[in-house]
């Protein structure tokens, strides 16, 4: 959501392209290859002939091959029994001749399928900008989170000083939303408002923006409910079903990226169900059950909507990996439906229980075996253990090597750490460990962090 409008482009050499040349440049012309002609006056030196020949012979070839054209046409010699293919498929994935009405679907042979649902959601989708007291710019200063992966409000002029004096507002960043309410209701990541000490809203066919209410957020979930108020019913977009998508589903994008106001990009759905964990100066969000799609994504699309082929919301668009082409991620609209009132009624939603056991792991190296008295490096050291945590109440201690989790081997701290996540709170975990050259099994309780981290702030 970067608030830069110094774009860059690149253009190829109008001169070059149009003289065909091939030596530089990242886009190669190839010459036409010359066919040779052939005389039909008769002067060709044994390779011409007359007309009246070739036209005889063009009329005899004609009717021949009409003749069989016809003849398997009606005989069915080529294709037998066989049913004609069908050329388009419902939504629903309905049959010809199904009964019942059919949903609006994409379909290839009708290339304005997306530009229709474009025309129809644009005008539901807003530009969000935010501003801050220029100390509060001056010292946010950058942050990768926002830089690399959603390209946010640590970007752009966030490092820039203010004007000397100066009590105004300054903008902070951009990024998009989308109403799902008529009187005013806006959808949008809560990583685009963070911090904002104003938040104006831009909707299209209205020549100010407006000022929005933030009616309430959550932080872990990366979701935020604003309101305007307007005398006349504003357009809206349905929020659909995540549930109902497939892997290979087509897509549509619409957001502000780089301050592009309303930009429409289309792709594929490429995965479901992709969890990422990114850190930022407020902590850490681990994002659940993403969708993952290769329409294109940048830096300001956040808070704007993922549709699918019925022009209803399956996701929110919030993550592009910085690496990569065609990897980014939106919160699928199962996850926004289930708390959707909590935002906006300002209701605390609970935190997703986080199973943990209250140890800080390392890898066992080389040299580290005699003092450990073990033969190899596999296991995850005990660095520390948490004073009340469920691995301390288990007798577990520092300096122990966790070699095995219900029986299986763990080779690194990465893999039990996987483990102890995988597992449910509650459940109870039955842990191998050496300590002092001997081995034995402690049973710990897999505990929530929560309420742990809760009560050490």
């Amino acid at each position: 959501m970067e608030n830069n409008k110094d774009h860059q482009y690149e253009n190829q050499n109008d001169n070059d392209m149009k003289q065909g040349k091939e030596e530089s440049g990242n886009i190669k012309v190839t010459h036409p290859r010359l066919i040779e002609s052939y005389s039909t006056s008769g002067n060709g030196g044994g390779r011409g002939f007359s007309g009246k020949s070739a036209f005889a012979a063009f009329m005899a070839g004609a009717l021949v091959v009409s003749g069989l054209m016809f003849a398997s046409d009606k005989m069915n010699l080529f294709t037998g029994r066989s049913q004609p293919l069908a050329t388009s498929v419902s939504a629903a994935g309905s049959a010809a001749g199904s009964s019942g009405a059919t949903k609006a679907s994409y379909d290839a042979s009708n290339p304005n399928s997306i530009s229709t649902i474009a025309k129809k959601a644009s005008p539901a989708v807003v530009k969000i900008e935010t501003l801050v007291q220029p100390a509060k710019r001056q010292t946010r200063g950058s942050n990768s989170f926002f830089d690399q992966f959603f390209g946010g409000q640590g970007g752009g002029q966030s490092g820039q000083q203010s004007q000397s004096g100066s009590d105004t507002l300054q903008p902070q960043g951009i990024g998009s939303g989308f109403i799902f309410e008529s009187s005013g209701y806006i959808l949008t990541n809560e990583h685009v408002i963070d911090g904002a000490d104003e938040i104006d809203v831009t909707v299209q066919g209205y020549d100010k923006p407006f000022k929005a209410k933030l009616l309430g957020s959550s932080y872990d979930l990366d979701l935020a409910v604003l309101k305007i108020e307007n005398s006349t019913a504003l357009p809206t977009l349905p929020i659909g079903n995540s549930d109902n998508t497939n892997v290979g589903d087509w897509v549509v994008a619409i957001g502000n990226p780089y301050d592009f106001d309303y930009t429409v990009t289309s792709g594929l759905l490429s995965a479901k169900d992709r969890p990422i964990s990114i850190a930022d100066e407020n902590g850490t969000r681990n994002y659940k059950h993403l969708i993952q799609t290769d329409a294109a994504i940048n830096p300001g699309n956040s808070g704007g909507p993922l549709l699918g082929m019925n022009g209803e919301v399956i996701g929110i668009n919030t993550a592009v990996s910085s690496q990569a082409q065609g990897i980014g991620f939106a919160i699928p609209s199962s996850t926004i439906s289930s708390v959707l009132n909590d935002l906006k009624n300002n209701v605390a939603i609970p935190k997703e229980a986080s199973p943990y056991i209250g140890v800080s792991l390392q890898d066992v190296t080389d040299d580290m075996l005699n003092d450990l008295q073990l033969k190899n490096t596999d296991g995850a050291l005990v660095a520390d253990v948490q004073v009340g945590s469920p691995a301390f109440a288990a007798g577990i201690r520092s300096y122990d090597v966790i070699v095995a989790a219900n029986g299986k081997a763990v080779a690194t701290s990465d893999a039990l750490t996987k483990v102890v996540q995988e597992a449910k709170v509650g459940d109870k975990m039955a842990f191998t460990i050496m300590r002092g050259g001997q081995k034995q099994d402690v049973t710990v309780t897999i505990g929530d962090r929560n309420p742990a981290a809760a009560k050490q702030k």
